[in-house]
């Protein structure tokens, strides 16, 4: 399954950035910190926000949520989380595509390096393991997602990295996009929820 060219969701409003529900995430074989991450956002806020896509989306990524390069520099990080409506029902077989620059800010515009999909579980859980990105020029730190839902409704957004110099000078960071995250010893573990504009 990929992607198609439908339009991008209409950005909302903000998502609250300090409302975030308790509770664990139990992915099973995720580092054990991930289960204390806090979900972000509540799915009874208002949908994720749509984002711009960027330059560098390449359709008809491979189906996987391993992307790890064994020879990157970067730090590993395990990011999971759900796919939830705004009445906090989860979304079974939705297609969640990830793509990010590699440890020098470069995007493989050739080949599928950095670039998966995945389809959530029964749970509307989602599960990748990738490198930390580097930093393109003139961004902050970031990951570029694509979700396509029932209905083949398609929400393009960005997730961004807690306590980054540069999220205060990239005019696209917003607060209510950022990962909750964790060390989980020598790897990262994040979470982020993304909430669609379903019932």
């Amino acid at each position: 399954m990929s992607f198609n060219d439908n339009p991008l969701y209409p950005s909302r409003r903000s998502l609250i950035g300090s409302a975030f529900a308790a509770g664990a995430l139990g992915l099973a074989g995720g580092p054990a910190v991930a289960q204390e991450l806090a979900p972000t956002p509540e799915c009874h806020d208002e949908p994720t926000e749509a984002q711009i896509e960027g330059p560098f989306y390449t359709p008809r990524s491979p189906e996987r949520a391993d992307l790890l390069e064994r020879n990157a520099r970067a730090q590993v990080i395990d990011l999971s989380g759900f796919v939830l409506t705004r009445t906090c029902q989860p979304v079974p077989r939705v297609l969640v595509d990830l793509w990010h620059a590699d440890d020098r800010g470069d995007y493989d515009n050739r080949g599928y390096r950095y670039r998966g999909h995945l389809v959530t579980d029964a749970k509307g859980q989602f599960r990748f393991r990738t490198n930390v990105p580097g930093l393109y020029p003139g961004r902050t730190r970031h990951f570029h997602v694509k979700v396509l839902s029932v209905g083949r409704q398609l929400l393009t957004t960005q997730l961004y990295f807690p306590n980054e110099p540069g999220n205060a000078r990239d005019e696209f960071f917003r607060r209510d996009l950022t990962m909750r995250t964790a060390d989980a010893g020598p790897e990262l573990a994040a979470r982020f929820d993304i909430v669609l504009n379903l019932r």
